[in-house]
């Protein structure tokens, strides 16, 4: 398995290949090496489970959100030597690959090799993101070139699914959705209303997410927002939180009452995923995904303004019992997204390409 991200590098992609690897530990005649990177120079050897190694190869990092293009050329160079030595020293029945580019490329170059499919993650698939026009314009060969190649390709929604194929109408394309950790995100004991209303937005600060108050999330954006803040003196009542732990996102979701995304584009939300699993009731604007998850749960705004996300939130705000029955509808949908359910799709993909035999 390859992905030029992993925690604590990345975003959502990064904490989903985290826990497919927790459903893939211990699971009989699958044995994973993952090819990956590490925020330092140097190269680290981790075993994370009795049948899965990692590898990372360390880069000069400057921030854990953000890829400089540098970067992304410093590990293609660094993560395409380990993966040719790993191919000459031990036999591989299937490469997987998170993202189409730039770590499908590494599968491209040795598809003679070693067959491989791609997991597709959003920002890999050509679309609105503002600050890769230039990239997806100039690549669109290259896309095209590692997409064909590949066994296999798999989106994490339908949406995303229907984007890739405005790319490439012709190639035949998987959907596998996102999973959700059902035990570490749980609703709360409801807070006291006199509190006011609390909103929560969850996510990397980029011009794709149309964020302009935050409360958890880094990114280039964060002190323009910062900065903005300031100038409409509103830092009392938004509270810019920056990047979070992983493992104190559950504390965060328990201390809010509705969760709102303004993306304009996205794969699937492990984000909002989180937030249905803990009872929110959801806010959003409409982007790929969304289809999936909104169901009696929340409010999908059409018009991507402030002012129409605005609406929707005080029509919860002055609707506590619509709010409360969201709220509900939210944890029973997120219960439909396991990463078990999604473990199990992968490997039966595997298996139906018979590239080899998994018990368990």
């Amino acid at each position: 398995m390859l992905n030029y991200e992993f925690p604590p590098i990345g975003g959502g992609a990064a904490q989903a290949h985290l826990s497919l690897l927790r459903q893939y530990a211990g699971v009989k005649n699958l044995y994973v090496d993952v090819l990956t990177s590490a925020p330092k120079p140097g190269a680290v050897v981790e075993r994370m489970a009795e049948n899965i190694t990692i590898y990372k190869v360390g880069l000069h990092k400057k921030q854990l959100h953000f890829w400089r293009r540098s970067e992304v050329i410093e590990w293609l160079i660094k993560a395409g030597l380990t993966y040719r030595r790993l191919l000459r020293e031990k036999e591989y029945d299937l490469a997987h690959a998170f993202f189409a580019f730039p770590t499908g490329w590494l599968c491209y170059r040795r598809v003679k090799q070693l067959p491989y499919i791609i997991s597709l993650r959003g920002s890999d698939v050509p679309g609105q993101h503002a600050r890769l026009q230039l990239d997806y314009k100039l690549l669109a060969p290259l896309f095209r070139a590692i997409w064909k190649k590949a066994t296999a390709l798999v989106a994490n929604s339908q949406g995303l699914k229907d984007r890739a194929l405005r790319f490439m109408p012709s190639l035949p394309m998987e959907v596998i959705p996102n999973g959700i950790d059902l035990e570490r995100f749980n609703p709360v004991q409801k807070r006291d209303e006199s509190d006011g209303l609390k909103l929560l937005t969850v996510g990397r600060l980029s011009v794709t997410k149309r964020v302009e108050l935050l409360i958890a999330g880094g990114g280039k954006r964060e002190q323009t927002l910062r900065d903005l803040l300031a100038q409409k003196e509103l830092r009392n009542i938004v509270n810019i939180r920056g990047r979070i732990d992983a493992v104190d996102m559950p504390k965060i979701y328990g201390q809010s009452d509705i969760f709102v995304s303004a993306s304009m584009q996205e794969g699937m939300s492990n984000a909002m995923l989180e937030a249905m699993a803990s009872g929110l009731p959801i806010v959003t604007t409409r982007c790929e995904g969304v289809e999936e998850l909104i169901a009696g749960n929340g409010m999908v705004v059409e018009e991507a303004s402030g002012e129409a996300i605005a609406e929707a939130i005080k029509k919860l705000a002055n609707d506590r019992p619509l709010c409360a029955q969201m709220a509900e509808s939210a944890r029973t949908r997120a219960e439909q997204f396991t990463w078990s359910r999604t473990a199990e799709e992968y490997l039966a993909l595997y298996e139906r390409d018979e590239f080899c035999k998994i018990e368990g």
